[in-house]
Formats: C-alpha cells, structure tokens, sequence
C-alpha cells in the first residue's frame, strides 16, 4: 500500500485519506532509504505546482531545525505537496508552531508529526555554551530543560566542545518536545488519543543523512 501511494504522484485529497500514521511513517523511511541509497523518485516538479495550486494534501508534518544540511523534503524524498515543514533553531515548538501543526492536522489532514532534531546541531551547541546574541539568546533557553535533564559524571565537560553531550542533548530535546506538543495542544492529543495521528521523534545524522526515528 504504502509503495503505491508513494510515488512521484501528487498527494490528492482520496490518497492522503488511504493514508494513517503507521504508513506515514512508513513512506517517510522508505523516502530516506531512497535518499541514502542515492535513488530519489523522479519528479514532474512544475506539474506538482500545477496540481497543488488548487489545494494541498500533505500527509506528514516535520517539525525540524532551520540547519541547511537538512532540507526536508530532499532528506525523506518527497515532493511538492507531501509535507508540511516548521522549521525554526533547535526545532522546539512555541504557541505558534503549535498553531501551524493543528492547521496541518486538523484542517489540513496531515496524519503523522515528526519532531526532529540532528547531530552536531549549531542551536544545541550555543545553548550548552550559554551563548547570548540579540533573540537569539531568549530562543537557545528554550532548549535548556534539555541540557538540564542530561546528567553527567563530575568534571564531565558540558560544553559544545564535548559533542557527544551535545548530541545526548539534541536527542532528549526531541524528547521534550514531543511531550511539550502533547501537554500544550489539546486539540493534538485528542487527536493522538484517537489514533487520527501519531507525534514522533527523530534524529538526523549530518554524517550519513540517515534519520533514525526515536
């Protein structure tokens, strides 16, 4: 089911609805499987902007880092109209991401969010350095309950330059952020408690360009 709705189709509104979590899933880590093994589905990008100018279906929504070694749509190979991104430093959600993933589940009809973070993340590592810069000093803070909850043996350096921490970090903020969705948006949980949707974590490795889903 899922190799045939994943195509070079554009997603229409009879296909997303075929479409629950566990095989939105599925089509994204088939899409990353494709992008490693470097045999991305061939795309007819003008005509998906011709086909999605009426409307839009995506089936997934990935709430990821502005970093741009990761750009979604490339990483899980999908096209025009398949998912829904929000993108943002340290890939933590506010009241108005928070907004933008109801439109995407509620309104819109997505069935999966993905929250993912990534190795050696530049936003993880200006929070572990306690780094301070116009707004972007109130936005790494956002990440420190993350750096807070990692415990470390005495002496151990906790700092950017330590990047297995930073990397630990990165991963448990993932974490967070998915409970953070479910406590702060009740019309998700309802949704997720309904088996409409899943909320689900994932890191992305610079190195490989592989996405491991937490």
């Amino acid at each position: 089911m899922a190799l045939e709705i994943n195509n070079a189709i554009t997603q229409t509104k009879d296909s997303q609805s075929s479409i629950n979590p566990s095989v939105a899933m599925t089509l994204l880590e088939q899409g990353n499987q494709r992008f490693l093994e470097n045999k991305s589905l061939h795309r007819n990008l003008h005509q998906q902007v011709s086909d999605t100018s009426t409307g839009q279906y995506p089936f997934a929504a990935v709430v990821s880092c502005i970093d741009s070694r990761i750009p979604t749509e490339v990483i899980f190979d999908q096209g025009i109209g398949d998912i829904f991104n929000a993108r943002v430093a340290g890939n933590f959600v506010n009241e108005d991401i928070l907004g933008s993933l109801e439109f995407a589940c509620k309104l819109a009809g997505s069935k999966l969010i993905v929250v993912m973070g990534h190795t050696s993340c530049g936003a993880v590592k200006g929070a572990c350095d306690h780094a301070e810069l116009g707004n972007l000093t109130q936005m790494l803070r956002k990440i420190n309950p993350a750096i807070d909850a990692i415990s470390t043996p005495e002496g151990t350096d906790r700092s950017s330059a330590n990047l297995d921490f930073v990397n630990k970090v990165a991963a448990k903020n993932v974490d967070l952020t998915v409970e953070k969705i479910k406590d702060d948006s009740p019309v998700l949980k309802e949704m997720l408690d309904q088996g409409e949707i899943a909320i689900v974590g994932a890191m992305y490795d610079v190195k490989t360009g592989s996405v491991s889903f937490i």
